[in-house]
């Protein structure tokens, strides 16, 4: 990914809202944790619907309703380009330590998929991608841990190649060759405590969204 000339730039993290559905409820459990909100594109129409006033309006906006177009005038930033994705263009504009994404997920599959694309293609972004149920991002290369009760539902999906290891779950294993289109871990479970996760390449790590805030707030732990 092309990094551009920030639209936006914070010392804390960000929230991209995509078009897809978004609850209230998973709104205001990402709302403690951003600076502020980025339309992208269609996205923004959720921000008119809370009346949040989102800090840009970032795409093609081809999605972008007239009442949002008008209300948020003064934010827009019209990329026309099709070569990349509206969330390839909003990512690569907004500087934040963290950033989370909400509606990318839930509705078009193609949409999800290309967002994945992305998200593998530059894992030095921190993504957080959150909706209704889950909350996902790349494991750091090497080695993270994170603590988890038991019972929890650990997803390990490769996005790419990828070697893997994985502990403190109840079917762990060493050293795998993972692929999107070979060997996954798509549904494990946490015993209670460590769970230590090794990966080389781009390890999609999918937990139940009641995990958030271990997430956000750096429960994730590299080494």
């Amino acid at each position: 990914m092309m990094m551009h000339q920030s639209i936006v730039s914070s010392n804390r993290a960000i929230c991209l809202v995509g078009g897809a559905p978004v609850s209230d409820a998973v709104f205001a459990a990402v709302a403690p944790f951003v600076e502020g909100f980025v339309g992208v594109d269609g996205g923004a129409d959720h921000l008119l619907a809370r009346a949040v006033a989102p800090l840009a309006v970032i795409g093609d906006l081809d999605s972008l309703t007239a009442q949002a177009r008008a209300t948020f005038s003064d934010c827009l930033w019209h990329i026309p380009e099709q070569e990349t994705t509206d969330f390839e263009k909003a990512l690569s504009r907004v500087d934040a330590p963290q950033i989370i994404a909400l509606g990318f997920t839930g509705g078009r599959l193609d949409h999800t998929l290309a967002v994945l694309n992305v998200m593998a293609r530059i894992p030095g972004r921190p993504v957080l991608l959150v909706d209704a149920d889950d909350v996902s991002y790349l494991a750091p290369q090497g080695d993270s841990t994170i603590h988890l009760p038991a019972g929890t539902r650990v997803s390990l999906m490769p996005l790419g190649d990828v070697r893997a290891s994985v502990s403190g779950v109840a079917w762990p294993f060493s050293d795998w060759a993972l692929h999107p289109v070979g060997r996954t871990s798509a549904s494990n479970m946490a015993t209670g405590g460590t769970v230590r996760i090794t990966a080389q390449g781009p390890l999609l790590v999918t937990l139940p969204q009641a995990h958030l805030h271990a997430v956000v707030t750096g429960d994730v732990r590299a080494g």
